[in-house]
This record gives C-alpha cells, sequence and structure tokens, in this order.
C-alpha cells in the first residue's frame, strides 16, 4: 500500500523571517481550500539568495514568496515577468515555469487596493491620494491604484528626485505629482499612505498637519501587532480612521496562492482568525484598524 502524496512545497525566502505570519495564513488557506501543501520559511541574507532560490526549485519546491531584502533581486533571477511585477520592478511570487525557469509575479498592489475597496470598503475612484515614499513599495502599488482612477495621486520624498523618476515612470497612466515633504499641499487628502521604510528608525515621516481631516483615511503598508510611528502621528493629527497592513498581507498572499494553485482562497476569515493570534478582536476593531 502506497502512503499519502507528500505535500507540495513553499516558503517565504527573506531576512529576516522568523516574525512572519505567512505560514499562519497560508496553512489556513490550505485547509479552506483541501490543498496538501506545506509552508516554510528561508532565512537568507544577500550573498546567498540566489542560490537558495535555486536550490528550492531543483529540490522540486513548488513556489515562492519574496519578502525584504530580495525583491528586487528576485526579479533579475526571472526568466519571466509578469506585467505587474515588469511595473513594479520587483518580485514577490517566483514560480517553476512548465518549460523551465522562473517566473516572478508581484502580488502587493493587488492586495493593497482588495484590501482598501473589499475589506476597508473604501471607495478610490475620484479620491486624492497621497503615497509617502519613493522607493520599492511604492513602485509595486502605483499601477494598481491608478487603474482606479483617483483624482490625484501624489508621491511625496525627502529626495525629490526620486519622486519625479517615478512619476516619468508612470506617465500617462493618471494624475500624479511628485513634491518633497515640504511640498505637499496644504489641504486634506482623501486616503495617504505610508510606503516610507521610516517605522525601523523609529520615526515617521514628516507630514504636514493640513493633509490630514477628520475624514481622512490613514494606511500604513507595515503591519505590526502594535501602532506605529506613522499611525500614531496620524492619529494625534486628527485623522478619522487609521489602519496597519493586516489586510494587505492576507490580500496579497491570497493572490500568490491563486498564482501557484488555480485556486483563490476566501480571506475574510483568514483575516479574522489572525487578528484573534494578534489579540485584537474579530473584524479588526482596534485603536489601529478602526474601519470607516
Amino acid at each position: 500500500m502506497t502512503g499519502a502524496a507528500a505535500p507540495d512545497r513553499y516558503a517565504l525566502v527573506g531576512h529576516p523571517v522568523d516574525h512572519s505570519w505567512s505560514p499562519f495564513i497560508h496553512e489556513l488557506f490550505a485547509r479552506e481550500t483541501l490543498q496538501n501543501m506545506r509552508y516554510g520559511l528561508i532565512d537568507v541574507a544577500h550573498a546567498g539568495f540566489g542560490g537558495a532560490v535555486r536550490a528550492f526549485f531543483a529540490e522540486g519546491g513548488r513556489g515562492l514568496n519574496i519578502t525584504v531584502p530580495h525583491k528586487q533581486a528576485a526579479a533579475a533571477l526571472c526568466d519571466a515577468l509578469t506585467p505587474r511585477a515588469a511595473e513594479a520592478a520587483a518580485v514577490n511570487t517566483l514560480r517553476p515555469l512548465p518549460s523551465g525557469g522562473l517566473q516572478g509575479d508581484n502580488t502587493d498592489g493587488v492586495g493593497l487596493v482588495t484590501d482598501l475597496e473589499r475589506n476597508l470598503r473604501l471607495e478610490l475612484a475620484g479620491r486624492r491620494i497621497l503615497i509617502l515614499g519613493a522607493g520599492g513599495a511604492t513602485r509595486g502599488i502605483l499601477a494598481p491604484l491608478l487603474a482606479r482612477r483617483p483624482a490625484l495621486v501624489a508621491i511625496a520624498n525627502r529626495t525629490l528626485a526620486r519622486a519625479v523618476a517615478l512619476v516619468h515612470a508612470f506617465a500617462g497612466r493618471g494624475p500624479l505629482v511628485a513634491c518633497g515633504y515640504d511640498g505637499v499641499e496644504r489641504a486634506s487628502f482623501d486616503l495617504v499612505i505610508n510606503a516610507t521604510s521610516a517605522n525601523l528608525a523609529g520615526h515617521a515621516p514628516p507630514l504636514p498637519a493640513a493633509t490630514i481631516g477628520p475624514a481622512t483615511v490613514c494606511y500604513d503598508l507595515a503591519y505590526a501587532r502594535d501602532a506605529t510611528p506613522f499611525t500614531r502621528l496620524a492619529r494625534a493629527q486628527g485623522a478619522g480612521f487609521v489602519h496597519l497592513g493586516w489586510g494587505m498581507l492576507v490580500e496579497q498572499a491570497a493572490e500568490a496562492f491563486h498564482v501557484w494553485r488555480g485556486i483563490r482562497p476566501a480571506t475574510r476569515e483568514v483575516l479574522e482568525a489572525l487578528y484573534v493570534e494578534l489579540g485584537r478582536q474579530p473584524g479588526g476593531a482596534s485603536p489601529d484598524h478602526s474601519r470607516p
């Protein structure tokens, strides 16, 4: 009698990864959709990244998620990129091609937009959006946001030239402007997104108080158990609604699961289970995940 088939192998590659909730999320997706798979963590620094990826797939691995600091390096390893990965110039999802080689995808942008529209019930069309930061995180979310036809997307960055470069790269896709932090329009935005790494240094990006009004939604792409410097600043400046990036984390994972397995898992119960694990109330009610 033959035993049960070995589970298909998936993993997250990054440095560090011990804090990751991806195994928890993908285990719930697998249970929900009755998929025979397991999901692990691979902690590898810059020098060993390429070798770790090649070894994983050579040993029969079926798919990888990629997190910091390897998303751009992952794009360079690929034999093919999806359009959204090519636009982002970064990859967070890898899968083997039937003909050999690797395909890279980027599910970050669709994960953010899905969280904003479906989970938080925000209307993006016709809205004024401010993105703080002009790095890879911003590049990964720009195209999906612009596809929702906002009235304006302003990119503010400490180094103005980087924001200008992004505006040029996405010219013609929608109403885009670039500015330094001191040049942000002194009028409230409907949505302010923190795409900087300032939280890691323990401070928030400079944010003029006039950009936040009582109806402004402030969204931090970072996810943490507690308030981040950005969400604390947003609260202090009177933001009506403040959200951490837990919903984006779950939604981008669901999109990656669909890329790998051809099945799109439901996310609401997974997101609520995640909040329970975090010590929050199901539905996300917490000082930094209030719903509009």
